[in-house]
């Protein structure tokens, strides 16, 4: 048994780390399930496959959310006030069985209130606001609770496309348990003309799954904030429309 692990040892101590098989009986190999899968994907094959996928989990921890993550409008907390009218997203997600999900990461995005993303793929002549920073992202609580502060953002053009304009919108990425890949969708106001032309929106043909991406306006802050609600529905129905793959 020594001799044999000092064999090992000299083996591996060269350039180039043996594969497992140097080691072990092609009975013993067979046995280890997905084997044959890791071995094809040994840097010295020539014919890679791809990973496959697992489950999410264990979950995130909660120093992945640093003081003012859940502020999409300020730079840093208690940092200069952006411009526009200031506005808080509270919501909740729910799974198939509308059992809520804890410990879900969203990650939200969105223009400043001038309808300019702070992104050099932002192309528009819209002005940049220097105080609003325009994302953001939190873990939801125990009862899959979340809560967001910001601006509320502007209206603008897609160069390109006849000029139309987007309806102001928040963009939101969702990672939760059983979900193999981060979802991603958008938050629309209510009472907003522009929602009525806009193409993606309208691209969904349900009514009932295009209205689960309008938010609901609640009464307002005692701050003078402007609340909405929007819950998310990871499957079933009334679920929320999300964006997909093709």
């Amino acid at each position: 048994m020594y001799a044999h692990l000092q064999s090992i040892l000299q083996i591996m101590s060269q350039s180039k780390v043996p594969h497992p098989k140097t080691f072990l009986s092609a009975e013993r190999l067979e046995r280890i399930r997905g084997y044959f899968s890791h071995e094809n994907r040994t840097p010295d094959r020539d014919v890679l496959v791809l990973t496959p996928e697992q489950t999410t989990g264990p979950f995130f921890p909660a120093q992945l959310i640093a003081p003012g993550d859940d502020d999409l409008a300020r730079r840093s907390p208690g940092g200069p006030a952006p411009q526009g009218q200031p506005i808080i997203v509270t919501g909740r997600i729910t799974d198939i069985q509308g059992r809520p999900i804890p410990g879900a990461l969203i990650e939200a995005w969105q223009a400043n209130v001038h309808g300019k993303y702070d992104h050099p793929a932002d192309i528009t002549s819209n002005p940049l606001d220097p105080h609003f920073k325009g994302y953001g992202r939190i873990l939801t609580n125990s009862q899959g609770e979340y809560r967001f502060t910001s601006i509320k953002p502007g209206a603008y053009p897609n160069p390109g496309y006849d000029e139309w304009f987007r309806p102001p919108h928040i963009h939101f990425s969702i990672f939760g348990a059983g979900v193999m890949q981060r979802l991603i969708t958008q938050m629309y106001f209510p009472d907003e003309p522009l929602n009525e032309i806009d193409p993606i929106l309208n691209g969904i043909e349900d009514l009932a799954a295009r209205a689960s991406l309008i938010a609901l306006r609640e009464s307002d802050a005692p701050d003078g904030s402007w609340c909405y609600r929007f819950d998310l529905r990871m499957r079933g129905e009334g679920e929320t429309q999300f964006f997909v793959e093709r």
